[in-house]
């Protein structure tokens, strides 16, 4: 089977080892990820703000890059949850439409991929520290990721896991949210950042980049040394040397 890594904008520029911790992981269990260089952004950005034509621009080179996958894994809920609106965008051109909900039904996160197509929850990792986790928004509420990451987590030796209050309440990012409504999306991400700070963890998890990475800089700013990981990363340092 042909599986492509679709790394999104965030990963790709700014946190690439994410991108490799997945493909170091998957290779431990035969997958050997694929990267169509044709990708780009998904259109996100311009679909939320309401420039519809432009994210169908963007969707097409998507919908081109990944036509031969017969999966997309990504490390972003957000990402990932955009292409399950790739349909409204085409809901009037019959042939991308159709092309638009085969890309919908084969791409997946990365832990749905894991645990849902591989059957994989144990990977043998050892993280000897108190974690907490934040459930992103789109990963949950469009995606339906809720079981995936805990099992993972729960298989992982000497990990203390605390949970995390409120957890399902948005960190204030939001894309261009936090752009048009800085104010609003700065008191929220202190909160969640405040909420982190009470489980005493010394570690933040998730599975969406722009979640922890306004988390993680609203806990730099306030000088805190809550270290911020996406959960591949934390997985693929657990299992090093195994």
């Amino acid at each position: 089977m042909k599986v492509s890594l679709f790394i999104t904008c965030l990963s790709d520029a700014l946190f690439p080892p994410v991108g490799e911790a997945m493909a170091r992981l998957l290779a431990r269990y035969g997958v050997a990820l694929e990267f169509p260089r044709l990708q780009t952004c998904c259109g996100q950005p311009a679909f939320n703000s309401g420039y519809w034509k432009e994210a169908r621009e963007t969707a097409r080179t998507l919908l081109d890059a990944f036509e031969d996958s017969d999966y997309v894994i990504s490390p972003s809920g957000s990402c990932t949850g955009m292409i399950h609106h790739y349909p409204k965008l085409f809901e009037h051109d019959p042939v991308m439409l159709e092309r638009a909900k085969a890309l919908q039904a084969k791409s997946y996160e990365f832990t749905q991929f894991l645990v849902g197509v591989l059957g994989v929850t144990d990977l043998g990792a050892t993280f000897p520290h108190k974690v907490t986790y934040h459930p992103s928004c789109h990963g949950t509420r469009i995606l339906g990721i809720k079981d995936e990451p805990m099992q993972l987590m729960a298989q992982v030796k000497g990990m203390e896991f605390v949970d995390l209050p409120f957890a399902e309440d948005c960190c204030g990012f939001g894309g261009t949210f936090a752009v048009k409504m800085a104010d609003i999306s700065g008191a929220m991400v202190t909160e969640k950042a405040d909420h982190v700070l009470e489980t005493e963890a010394e570690v933040l998890v998730g599975l969406d980049l722009a979640c922890l990475m306004n988390i993680a800089g609203n806990l730099r700013f306030r000088g805190e040394p809550v270290r911020v990981m996406h959960l591949a990363e934390l997985l693929y340092e657990g299992v090093k040397g195994a």
